[in-house]
């Protein structure tokens, strides 16, 4: 027996409806469970927002602040030009200041100029941390003429020369541990060779590593002293007769003096010249063969014409 189609219609239309209030259901209890995790979460987060602003404070407090260079990192050197009146006593004032800093004095030149002026110049190696103090007392001991002042930034070559002293070390170490166990003579010349030369790297390395120490840990201060020049009177400069005079007398002996160095300079060659032609003239001259000369051709003589006698006038013409 059939079930009539407006039967089936009407079952059809409630199992849609059963099967949609079903979904309805299930959708608001997702969304009650989202809300009541969602007003958790910000709670516990507006909870721990308290704790956590404090930790961002303390963590400012104690983040470590940016690490300062080291002196023994840094090269300093300066120059100073000071004026005094009495160079002798600012030359042992600077020398206890350097030596009172726990530095000494390296090298010292001492002169006088063209008008009796002493003037001194000095260098002075003092520790790196008494450096601006020194410098401050030198330059307050008299007229600052001149200064002038650098620091050089040598931190990477430090770490750089280090790094390698430690890495040669080892290196040597690991050639000397071959050498001990190399059983061939020829290994052991090849090892040695190479043990010579990465020990001479390694004197290199810990030579450059003191001369950075050196520089590092004192601060080297070039001091120039010179006593303050007199104020002369105001004069008239322009020349007159006794400055013509003096200048034409300079001139003449400066001119003297030329023709003596010019003579002087000729001398030896004249001497010598001399010397030659009076050997040429006294020894070889003499010495060399003498031609003789050809005598002269004669031509003859033709006979002399005879004279004619001379007509006596006393004589008549008839005894002829």
């Amino acid at each position: 027996m059939r079930t009539p189609r407006s039967a089936r219609s009407a079952r059809s239309v409630q199992v849609l409806a059963g099967v949609l209030l079903a979904a309805s259901l299930a959708l608001a209890g997702c969304s009650g469970a989202n809300d009541s995790g969602d007003a958790k979460t910000a709670a516990g987060s507006a909870a721990q927002q308290p704790g956590a602003a404090g930790a961002k404070a303390e963590g400012a407090k104690s983040a470590p602040r940016a690490p300062k260079l080291t002196p023994g990192a840094i090269i300093r050197t300066a120059s100073l030009t000071v004026e005094v009146k009495d160079v002798p006593k600012a030359l042992d004032e600077a020398r206890t200041t350097a030596e009172s800093a726990g530095g000494y004095v390296g090298n010292e030149t001492t002169s006088r100029d063209t008008e009796g002026h002493e003037q001194t110049r000095v260098v002075l190696r003092v520790p790196t941390e008494k450096y601006d103090e020194v410098l401050a007392d030198l330059q307050g001991s008299g007229k600052l003429v001149d200064r002038t002042a650098k620091a050089e930034d040598v931190t990477d070559q430090v770490v750089d020369v280090d790094s390698r002293i430690k890495s040669q070390r080892a290196s040597v170490a690991r050639i000397r541990d071959l050498m001990d166990k190399a059983t061939k003579l020829s290994d052991v010349v090849t090892l040695e060779g190479e043990l010579s030369s990465r020990e001479a790297d390694l004197e290199a390395l810990l030579a450059q590593q003191a001369s950075l120490k050196d520089r590092t840990s004192l601060a080297t201060i070039t001091l120039a002293l010179s006593e303050t020049p007199v104020k002369k009177a105001a004069k008239d400069d322009t020349p007159g007769f006794v400055d013509a005079l003096s200048g034409g007398w300079h001139v003449f002996v400066t001119m003297l003096r030329w023709i003596a160095l010019a003579l002087g300079a000729v001398l030896p060659f004249a001497a010598l010249a001399a010397l030659l032609a009076l050997l040429w003239l006294r020894v070889v001259r003499p010495r060399l063969p003498r031609h003789a000369q050809p005598a002269p051709a004669t031509t003859p003589v033709a006979p002399l014409p005879q004279a004619r006698p001379v007509p006596d006038p006393s004589r008549a013409p008839d005894e002829d």
